[in-house]
């Protein structure tokens, strides 16, 4: 299973992807961005890096995507479904030029094609981090890069605002696969039981809307039937003996067992 996250700049997606990887077992896949050499000089000159910045993000999210269809089992803490928001909104503020945003969707295009002849075509699910424009620039805040402070520069501060804004309705158009969407106060790395209740109802999520879940796995020598309720999943051995487990332990027994039906 393949999950995706997207959101706003500083919303949180590392973290929630590190919580996700853990809890399934999952091989997780991070954006790079302390090696990255563009990313600070786009925030000092938009004008002359946008265009540069985006076909590079580009290029390592279309890398990441191909890699992640292929392993099919991990999570992303961004990817390429959501790059194009970023080269619109630079086209709309005049920082990349109708004629570069034309060989962008143009790229673009020719890369979504290729990934339509992967095993798998699209994530199994998308998981949308939202906030208040607030909490996401307390975010930023703590986070302390200098390059992403606005301080003396109410630019970046209305560029934050207006990405932000532009996110809302990207999430509505978002159709490639299953979504949901997650609210940061739901949760706080640092409370077990609030990320427990964040991670089922991803995991409950990503079952529900799964077709390829079997009813029967072999696990370790033994024969399990799955039966999926609204809260819980009863599993049954050979014998006849059952119980009951949630929906994230389920992620965890498939990524172990062996599906026979």
């Amino acid at each position: 299973m393949m999950l995706v996250l997207a959101g706003m700049i500083g919303v949180g997606k590392s973290t929630l992807t590190e919580l996700i990887a853990d809890r399934f077992g999952t091989q997780a896949f991070y954006e790079e961005v302390d090696d990255n050499p563009i990313l600070d000089k786009f925030y000092e000159d938009p004008k002359r890096w946008a265009f540069s910045l985006q076909i590079y993000f580009l290029n390592k999210r279309f890398k990441s995507i191909k890699q992640a269809l292929s392993d099919d089992n991990n999570v992303l803490d961004r990817s390429i479904y959501e790059d194009a928001l970023f080269t619109q909104l630079n086209n709309e503020q005049g920082n990349i030029t109708d004629i570069d945003m034309n060989i962008y969707n143009e790229l673009l295009e020719n890369m979504m094609q290729e990934l339509e002849g992967m095993p798998k075509k699209a994530p199994d699910l998308l998981i949308y981090l939202d906030a208040d424009f607030d909490t996401i620039l307390d975010h930023i805040k703590e986070r302390g890069r200098d390059f992403e402070q606005w301080d003396n520069n109410p630019g970046l501060l209305e560029y934050y605002r207006t990405l932000w804004e532009h996110y809302k309705l990207w999430y509505e158009d978002y159709d490639y696969s299953s979504k949901i969407k997650i609210n940061v106060s739901e949760y706080h790395p640092d409370d077990e039981e609030s990320v427990r209740n964040v991670i089922e109802k991803i995991a409950r999520e990503l079952l529900r809307n799964h077709r390829d879940v079997p009813s029967k796995v072999i696990w370790r020598g033994i024969e399990y039937r799955l039966t999926l309720q609204p809260n819980s999943v009863t599993i049954e051995d050979e014998q006849g003996r059952f119980n009951y487990i949630t929906y994230t332990e389920l992620i965890t027994f498939l990524n172990e067992s062996e599906s026979i039906e």
